[in-house]
């Protein structure tokens, strides 16, 4: 929970709303609009998440589609002869990452959303050769970019595991 707030009580958010009420301890909910999840926070207190309401508000989305930005400033410097090349081909694998998470977003089941999910994950890989080969080639320094490719690729794990995990 953010400092200075107050909780905000409702039946919507209570854990002890009348979809639960009536059920064993441990039975899950069939209202998944209700279920919120509580990690763990870094202090050890347990912090609200909400859901997300679109592709926007996922966290690994976010950061796949700051890599895209940058790969499209870093393209730019690449030779002439590359425009259609290898530069198209990195900026096309890039693209696909943050487009296929937010077309597995829609998909209503499970093995939709990760089919989709793995997509992603096969262009971040294709992406992370290219920007392996970019410095061998002398065209720029993709340390930080790769950084970025190691993050989004845990981020995109997590996310498919969280799927895998869920009771949709």
């Amino acid at each position: 929970m953010r400092r200075g707030k107050k909780p905000v009580f409702s039946p919507a958010n209570s854990r002890h709303n009348a979809d639960t009420l009536d059920k064993k301890p441990g039975a899950r909910s069939q209202n998944r609009e209700v279920r919120s999840e509580k990690p763990e926070g870094r202090d050890g207190m347990e912090k609200e998440r909400q859901r997300a309401k679109t592709f926007r508000d996922l966290i690994v989305w976010r950061k796949a589609h700051e890599l895209v930005i940058e790969i499209y400033r870093l393209t730019p410097a690449f030779p002439k002869s590359e425009m259609f090349g290898l530069a198209q081909q990195i900026r096309r694998a890039a693209v696909s990452i943050p487009a296929n998470i937010a077309e597995g977003f829609v998909r209503r089941g499970k093995a939709d959303k990760v089919r989709s999910m793995n997509i992603a994950e096969s262009s971040l890989e294709e992406c992370r050769y290219y920007l392996i080969l970019v410095p061998d080639l002398g065209y720029g320094q993709t340390d930080r970019l790769i950084t970025t490719i190691e993050e989004v690729s845990k981020m995109l794990n997590a996310y498919e595991r969280a799927i895998l995990a869920s009771d949709y």
